[in-house]
């Protein structure tokens, strides 16, 4: 049986649709027949007068079939709406076949009325049944052996017995890498309930499914919970040997099919202990909206995520200043195809989107790029803040973070920009390290140009520190140690870290000014 399956699924669609076909006809007959022996309590042989009914049936059924699409449906992950279909169809087609009867006038002397009634039943419980059994065959019934292996499926349990959760365990019952053994819900109304033949657990029984199911990994699937709802949760799992994993936001979910790719890590964001604060909105747009915006270092942590948020608020053009050639072309190309999806951007007359190869050290570059392109407002990304790597180079940092500060803040005064924002670090109070101090010394510049009479434009800074996922963060420090098992180095045991991620920070950036 099992090499008949494994043969099935190897051939054509088409020779597939073909046995599939020849195997209804086969059925529709079956079920006349059956239909007329039921109703007449025997054996039933047709006679010549009523023969041709019999050969009509298919003629009837294959078309009506075909237009319902029973044969484009895939058998192995046949559903609800395929069975339907059948029900449709079957139905379209027993009542064609009734009204046949009844114009060749056999209802009645050779066809009894209720053979009609009798006939779509057992159409429907044919057709549709063999549909079932077909799929139970060749998803993890008699095929389970040779192609689900159980004991090469990783035994997981899905946090959150939802639409999302019971989507997840739908696909993971085609899947060679987990196998569900149940959810873990928190509203005591679905414990000990079946869905899709998989029981609902109390959070409490998470222990004993462990031990006795062998449970090796929790799949999150609550999309909708919020972070510290999440977090919640996580902290809830942290005391049990197993790894967990999650699903995409509700955002990331809008197509309504949770695939297993969309199961990932617990991102760091996951354990921020907060929800994210939103910004303001009248302020997100004010120095964006119809300027000439220029980003510098656009390719980093920071100034590529700048970018993202700044083409969201339809600038009148965005100057992409980087000295890393494939960091700019990277999010150039990310840009341009945001813009595209934008028709009343991608239809402006001039280019929004414009890449500049340049240092900060350049000082005739910038002078150059802000007076051909009437630069407005500036966001100075650009700087070398990874503590370790400045301890070792502090030459070049001082360079870069202060010389670069001094070129990009004296140009915009010199050629008119309106505001200059300086993205500094919270390193910069008190400084006990070279970065700390070069940042520092940055915002003293623009402290300086400001008090300058006739001074235009207008300097501001934001410190922020400990952005998850920027370039100079700890986090990914963090993440290497704990994926190697430890031990996790913090700077004190009695230290506390608050985090904010980088969209977050860049909003506040974007509000400074």
């Amino acid at each position: 049986m099992n090499n008949i399956a494994s043969y099935f699924i190897q051939i054509t669609r088409r020779q597939k649709q073909a046995v599939i076909l020849l195997f209804d006809i086969i059925v529709v007959f079956l079920a006349l027949w059956a239909s007329f022996s039921l109703r007449l309590g025997e054996w039933y042989v047709p006679d010549r007068t009523i023969v041709w009914l019999f050969l009509a049936a298919p003629f009837i059924a294959i078309p009506v079939f075909i237009h319902f699409g029973l044969y484009r449906a895939v058998v192995r992950y046949i559903g609800f709406h395929a069975l339907w279909a059948v029900t449709k169809a079957v139905s379209l087609y027993a009542l064609l076949w009734a009204l046949l009867v009844l114009l060749s006038g056999t209802q009645g002397a050779g066809v009894p009325r209720s053979v009609t009634l009798i006939n779509w039943v057992m159409t429907i419980l044919m057709i549709g049944g063999s549909r079932m059994i077909a799929r139970w065959w060749f998803t993890g019934g008699l095929t389970a052996g040779s192609n689900l292996d159980p004991s090469t499926r990783k035994k997981v349990v899905i946090y959150g017995a939802g639409d999302a959760g019971i989507q997840l365990a739908t696909a993971l019952s085609y899947s060679k890498e987990y196998r569900p053994v149940g959810y873990i819900d928190d509203n005591p109304e679905l414990h000990n309930r079946l869905i899709n033949a998989l029981r609902v657990y109390p959070f409490t029984s998470l222990g004993q499914l462990i031990d006795s199911r062998g449970v090796e990994e929790v799949l999150l699937a609550i999309p909708s919970a919020s972070r510290s709802r999440r977090n919640e949760i996580i902290k809830k799992l942290e005391p049990y040997p197993v790894h967990v994993r999650t699903l995409p936001g509700m955002a990331e979910l809008a197509g309504g099919q949770v695939k297993i790719e969309d199961i990932k890590e617990v991102e760091i964001e996951d354990l921020l202990g907060r929800d994210p604060v939103p910004p303001r909105q009248e302020l997100m747009s004010i120095n964006i909206t119809g300027k000439t915006v220029m980003v510098t270092g656009a390719g980093g942590s920071i100034g590529s995520e700048l970018c993202r948020q700044i083409v969201q608020q339809d600038p009148g053009r965005l100057v992409l200043y980087e000295q890393n050639e494939f960091a700019l072309y990277a999010i150039e190309r990310e840009l341009e195809e945001v813009i595209e999806s934008k028709p009343e951007i991608s239809s402006a007359p001039s280019r929004v989107v414009v890449p500049v190869l340049g240092s900060v050290l350049d000082r005739d570059r910038l002078k150059h790029v802000c007076n051909t392109l009437r630069v407005q407002t500036i966001y100075h990304a650009a700087a070398y803040k990874h503590v370790p790597l400045v301890e070792k180079n502090p030459v070049e940092a001082i360079r870069n973070n202060i010389q670069g500060t001094f070129n990009a803040a004296r140009t915009a005064n010199e050629t008119g920009v309106e505001r200059f924002v300086l993205i500094s670090t919270d390193k910069a109070v008190r400084p006990t390290n070279t970065m700390g101090a070069s940042k520092r010394f940055a915002e003293l510049i623009l402290q300086g140009l400001s008090h300058r009479p006739g001074t235009g434009t207008c300097f501001s800074m934001v410190r922020f520190g400990n952005v998850l996922g920027s370039s100079g963060s700890v986090i990914p420090l963090f993440r290497e140690q704990i994926q190697k098992g430890g031990p996790v180095t913090v700077t004190d045991p009695r230290i506390i870290r608050y985090f904010m991620t980088i969209p977050e920070a860049v909003q506040l950036v974007i509000q400074a000014g």
